[in-house]
């Protein structure tokens, strides 16, 4: 009988939680709708910097000559797509999500959460599925609004751009979970995900993109999270083969950072 009431209270747990879980989403999201910053950099962002980038360097909407194959007839602005769609994915992953935790932990929300029926897992699942819906939303609007200002090219292999971009969101969360785990306050995780975030824009190829990336620099770059999202998408959009390097970069920091980061996760 006793085990019979464990197993009744375990289950009542489960399913609370499980209704809980809306509530909290819509909590969630209505907060994180609130801070103006967040909502932009994480849904506006890439689409601002392409159209600004497009419209404000002379020459990004002429066709280049003097590149390699790939590139002849392609705009600059063209191959500079598949690098915002890499920092789609980091500015929400890196510097809001982590932040949110860093807040959530100093406040005592975390610890006060893991005393009621709804799980504290639930509100790591919340915020991956609030960033995810951004990404995305984020995603869309800027390839629609380059579509309609620049008229983008069909990505080559669409397969290797959509199997590069869930490998890239897996690696990014992954390292916003290892950064959130410890972080005391969301000051100190919005200091190291800057730390690694303009770094990572670097290599991403936001300042020198594809075609002028220096050999040196890309070498570096696809062994970055960042670097390897932005090389395997250019090279589904626009190149040749497969980026299996990349595949493996990007599943070896999503198969190291997020072991270590619910390892290392603290609630208080």
């Amino acid at each position: 009988m006793t085990t019979m009431n464990a197993a009744a209270t375990g289950g009542a747990r489960a399913l609370v939680g499980g209704r809980g879980f809306g509530t909290l989403l819509r909590t969630e999201t209505r907060v994180w709708l609130r801070d103006g910053a967040t909502v932009f950099f994480s849904l506006a962002f890439p689409t601002v910097l392409l159209i600004g980038v497009g419209f404000a360097i002379p020459g990004m909407r002429q066709p280049m000559t003097d590149v390699a194959p790939q590139w002849q007839g392609l705009t600059p602005i063209a191959a500079y797509v598949p690098v915002l769609l890499a920092v789609a994915l980091g500015t929400p992953l890196l510097t809001v999500m982590p932040v949110v935790f860093g807040q959530y932990r100093e406040r005592g929300v975390l610890r006060r959460l893991g005393s009621t029926p709804m799980r504290p897992q639930a509100l790591v699942v919340t915020h991956l599925v609030i960033n995810l819906v951004a990404i995305l939303a984020a995603t869309a609007v800027m390839l629609l609004a380059g579509q309609l200002a620049f008229g983008l090219h069909a990505p080559k292999h669409p397969a290797t751009l959509v199997l590069a971009y869930l490998l890239g969101i897996a690696a990014m969360y992954s390292i916003g979970v290892l950064i959130a785990a410890r972080v005391p306050h969301g000051s100190v995780a919005s200091g190291i995900g800057s730390l690694l975030y303009f770094p990572m824009l670097f290599f991403a190829g936001v300042w020198t993109p594809g075609p002028i990336m220096p050999g040196g620099v890309a070498a570096v770059a696809k062994l970055t999270p960042l670097g390897a999202i932005a090389q395997a998408m250019t090279t589904g959009w626009f190149g040749e083969g497969f980026p299996a390097f990349q595949v493996v970069v990007l599943v070896a920091w999503t198969a190291v950072a997020l072991p270590v980061g619910i390892q290392l996760f603290r609630w208080s």
